[in-house]
This record gives C-alpha cells, structure tokens and sequence, in this order.
C-alpha cells in the first residue's frame, strides 16, 4: 500500500509544474553543492520535466535538484511530461528507474534510468 502511495504522489507532482512552460527550453542552472544519490520522496514538493532527459526536484524547503537521466533522452518524456516511480524504501535514488505514462490515460511508456541529483540555483528569468 506504502508503495502506491509513494508512487502516486509522485505521478501527482509530476504532472502540473510544467503549465505555461515552453517545451523546448531548459532554464540554465548553476551547481549549488555536491550531488546527492537519494532524496526523500517525503522532501519532493514538486517534479518538472523539462526536456527527455533532464527533471528538476524541487523540495519543501525550496531547493531544486536537478537530474539528467542516465543513459541520455528518456523516449516520450519531453512529450508526456510524466512520469512513474516505484519505491518500497521513500527514497528516489540514482540508481532507481522512472517509467514515462503515456496518454490517454496512464498507460506505461518507456522506461530510463536516473542519474545523480545535483543542487542547483535557477538562472532568473
């Protein structure tokens, strides 16, 4: 039960962070410390997909990690902007699998590796 639970916020918070965004841009980032291997998926506020290959984490507190996918362009992801998770620790980790959700519906599309959430500071619009 834990385990659909944390997938589905996931999905949930995968979906809406991209409204209003130009599909074809990924903002500039700046790393901001060392990069992680794990985030808790408790501290994920929000997921935006902003291309096939690159996600940024944004957390409760405001800080936003960035992950660009292990292996390059994730197939469908720059046009679903969806994703899927599946975890029985909480965690959402480097070496962990995302699954695109193709419409209608939520039907399982590719799936592609994580990498290492790097922190980042946004470039200011």
């Amino acid at each position: 039960m834990r385990l659909l639970l944390a997938a589905s916020a996931l999905l949930l918070a995968a979906a809406p962070g991209t409204a209003g965004q130009r599909r074809d841009t990924v903002p500039e980032a700046t790393p901001a410390g060392k990069p992680v291997s794990c985030l808790r998926l408790t501290d994920v506020r929000e997921s935006i997909v902003r291309d096939g290959q690159t996600i940024d984490f944004v957390t409760r507190g405001g800080k936003v990690y960035r992950n660009t996918l292990d292996g390059g362009k994730c197939p469908g992801l720059d046009f679903e902007r969806r994703f899927l998770h599946k975890t029985s620790t909480g965690d959402l980790c480097s070496v962990d699998i995302i699954t695109v959700l193709n419409a209608p519906g939520i039907q399982p599309g590719a799936s592609c590796g994580l990498g290492p959430f790097q922190p980042v500071t946004l470039a200011k619009k």
